[in-house]
């Protein structure tokens, strides 16, 4: 979609959100944040810090991206240091927002409450985690969970398709993943190999997804896994594989992740926003906009959008966050 057009369908909406939202002790409708006149939205300055999940950061850029149209004055950066390094970050107070394919770990949990850093979790789209292999590959077009574990489990000596199924070619199988900081990594290392973080070593990984792509798309027997946008973008260079997990072939999409067929790798995105940040106008404003658009947001940057319960969720638990 045109972020132009999109800029000026939402304008109206977003002048009166924005105003409602800053009115602050001004009265009016006490079901909105803020309440107030929403005759003109206020102008604002300052920054946004987002940082975290490589896999996420497309929907924030968007976000960003389309918010900068309507204030130009706040300057929201989003950085890719992966889930855990994302966490790290947020947890130390360096950011605002933090980008998260995962939900966030009982020890970083541990370690925003020892830096008094309250904050809140909210699921701003869905995924469905991708398998892919190079276009030249003409041989496997399903594999299973148990075969994917039998390629990705820790001290796997698989280094061949021929080993993955009778049938298969003689091809070396190069790897390519997440690397230990990303959610991505956590949560297929989990699904895949049934404990997070166990996986073979002997693959190339990097929290830059775009390292995956070009590493597939270069070897005939490359394999990769990273979030479904990645491969939207790259579909001309790779090759989607279904996934059977236990009821049958199933491609990643839009709609096999929303309705939960596509097992095991269908997941929830998330954003996580601190009271101390939302505390200042700037941040409170575009976490607003965020989630007031989110599936214009969503369709702009080619997530699974949220279904209808999951947007009500959201919309609650941002009135309980922003007061």
């Amino acid at each position: 979609m045109n972020r132009n057009v999109l800029s000026r369908r939402v304008l109206v909406g977003v002048a009166t959100a924005v105003a409602l939202a800053l009115a602050g002790c001004g009265g009016g409708d006490e079901d909105t944040p803020g309440g107030g006149d929403s005759s003109e939205a206020a102008k604002l300055s300052g920054a946004v810090r987002v940082d975290g999940s490589s896999t996420v950061a497309p929907l924030s850029e968007a976000a960003a991206s389309i918010y900068k149209e309507e204030q130009a004055g706040v300057n929201v950066t989003v950085g890719t240091s992966g889930t855990g390094g994302g966490f790290e970050k947020f947890c130390k107070g360096e950011t605002d927002i933090s980008d998260a394919s995962r939900p966030i770990k009982d020890t970083e949990k541990a370690a925003c409450e020892a830096a008094g850093v309250k904050y809140v979790e909210l699921i701003v789209a869905n995924d469905a985690l991708s398998v892919v292999v190079s276009k030249d590959n003409n041989w496997a077009d399903c594999l299973t969970v148990a075969e994917l574990k039998k390629i990705w489990e820790p001290g796997s000596k698989v280094k061949n398709w021929s080993e993955v199924r009778s049938g298969f070619p003689n091809e070396p199988l190069k790897l390519f993943g997440a690397g230990s900081d990303s959610g991505t990594f956590d949560y297929f290392t989990a699904e895949i190999n049934g404990e997070e973080g166990a996986t073979r070593a002997d693959y190339t990984a990097s929290e830059n997804d775009n390292v995956t792509v070009q590493g597939v798309a270069g070897s005939k027997g490359g394999m990769g896994y990273f979030g479904f946008t990645y491969y939207e973008e790259n579909a001309d260079k790779l090759k989607l594989l279904k996934v059977d997990g236990g009821g049958g072939c199933v491609e990643p999409s839009v709609a096999t992740a929303q309705d939960g067929t596509y097992k095991p790798l269908a997941r929830p995105l998330f954003i996580y926003v601190s009271d101390k940040a939302i505390a200042q106008p700037q941040v409170k404003d575009f976490v607003n906009f965020y989630i007031e658009n989110i599936d214009e947001i969503v369709t702009e940057a080619k997530f699974v959008p949220l279904t209808a319960e999951q947007k009500t969720t959201l919309a609650s638990e941002f009135k309980t966050l922003a007061g």
